[in-house]
């Protein structure tokens, strides 16, 4: 017999998934004017008056002042073999522009800056942000186009299939809607960088024609921001695609050996990278406190609760029937997106009656999300919290129980040390230790109960 959630449970994760239909854009869009404002042109042969051109990737920059600009290299890069550089090259008359190239790298943007900030707010109703793109070479490269709405506020379109669909078959012209740049509450008064293209990898594109038009029709589709945390989804990014596919075919192919095996999955651990990495740093770790449960690592590096979704549906859990899973998400959302926490619990609400549904006898261990930044007031830190306190509620302790372990990470003023989080994100072995031994009386009484 089925135990369904208790009344408040039901009621706080079906909250989590409405609250993605109730972000909209009217309060961006009511503050632009009834007279037209006239189209920009961000970049055409040259930048927008009072703008300039940077190339920049994940350690320093540089202004293009002439024909070409690569980012200067520290003096001890953390990514030594990663180049990066910008040159004006033609498209319909000489250096009407600007080639890309980027080299091992882990973030390339090439960006138009405006100083002051542009005044896009008329705009937002019905403009449209338009340019030309050549894609030279993108397949071992990633590529999204970014408006930059201020500090903490980034709002990518992501753009890598269709990249490399295009690679190699010249020019094409796109025109997307300024909505899909716009996310609720963003102030578009004074944006500083009004377009970018964000690579990684290898690869060389161009883009000419950059412009704000007032008045458009796109030709170009992006995510729906509200849902997308919802919407099943394979992982696309240059840095995933190689692996990611393959490591659902190896999870499977595990399950399906141990099920062959008569091996008993008692205990499933569902997440990103966090949890991917049990089979790294923590790896001793996980074989001293999780080996004779059998445990099934199912964490995947760079996911977001969408890309879990999708494999939640394709077959990770199916056939199998652990006591316990321990379901650890979000932080993807929270950082690489810079996601609303209520948009992001409601992919953890998701994901939770994804994996309730295919395994209604099993116990749900919801982990708070782990903290990110080093003090208690970074914006990840901040964001993660408001998504823990949403998604405590999804508890009603019969099926889903929460846990939040975090204290055990932080010193007395809510720090976090190196020591335990060398990026400020992934445990090292000393902190899977502390996840283990935190989470240990709890996940014993659960494994215990019939």
């Amino acid at each position: 017999m089925k135990t369904l959630p208790s009344q408040p449970a039901r009621a706080a994760i079906s909250a989590a998934v409405s609250a993605i239909s109730l972000v909209a854009l009217s309060a961006c869009t009511s503050m632009a004017p009834a007279a037209g404002p006239a189209d920009l042109a961000l970049y055409a042969g040259r930048p927008l008056a009072g703008s300039h051109v940077t190339v920049a990737d994940s350690e320093s920059h540089a202004v293009l002042t002439g024909a070409t600009a690569e980012v200067p290299k520290p003096a001890a890069p953390k990514v030594p073999p990663s180049r990066v550089s910008v040159s004006k090259t033609g498209k319909d008359g000489a250096d009407d522009a600007l080639s890309l190239r980027f080299t091992d790298s882990s973030y390339a943007s090439l960006s138009v800056e405006a100083e002051p900030g542009l005044d896009l707010r008329p705009y937002l109703a019905r403009g449209v942000l338009a340019f030309d793109l050549n894609v030279k070479d993108l397949a071992q490269g990633g590529l999204s186009f970014k408006v930059n709405c201020g500090k903490d506020c980034e709002r990518k379109v992501p753009y890598l299939i269709a990249g490399r669909a295009a690679a190699g078959k010249g020019w094409r012209h796109l025109a997307f809607a300024l909505s899909c740049f716009v996310h609720e509450g963003d102030d578009f008064s004074a944006i500083g960088q009004p377009f970018a293209v964000d690579a990684s990898g290898t690869g060389e594109l161009a883009v000419a024609n950059v412009r704000m038009l007032a008045d458009g029709t796109p030709n170009a589709s992006c995510p729906d921001y509200r849902t997308i945390s919802v919407t099943p989804d394979l992982l696309n990014e240059s840095w995933s695609v190689n692996w990611w596919l393959p490591r659902h075919q190896e999870k499977l192919a595990e399950i399906a050996h141990r099920a062959a095996a008569h091996e008993p999955i008692e205990l499933v651990f569902i997440g990103d990278s966090i949890t991917h990495n049990w089979e790294k740093d923590g790896a001793k770790v996980w074989e001293r406190n999780y080996g004779h449960y059998h445990a099934l690592d199912l964490g995947f590096g760079g996911d977001r609760t969408e890309n879990i979704l999708w494999r939640l549906q394709h077959g990770e859990i199916d056939g199998i029937h652990p006591k316990v899973a321990v379901m650890m998400l979000g932080t993807n959302n929270t950082g690489q997106r810079q996601e609303d926490p209520r948009t992001t619990a409601a992919g953890v609400a998701r994901d939770i009656a994804e994996v309730r549904r295919r395994l209604p006898d099993t116990k749900i261990l919801l982990l708070a999300v782990f903290p990110r930044d080093a003090t208690v007031d970074g914006p990840l830190r901040q964001r993660n919290a408001k998504v823990n306190a949403i998604i405590s509620g999804f508890a009603d302790n019969q099926k889903v129980f929460f846990l939040n372990i975090n204290q055990a990470f932080l010193d007395a003023n809510g720090g976090l040390s190196k020591d335990i989080m060398p990026d400020l994100l992934h445990p090292n072995e000393r902190g899977y230790e502390m996840w283990a031994a935190a989470m240990a009386p709890t996940l014993q009484r659960l494994m215990r109960q019939p």
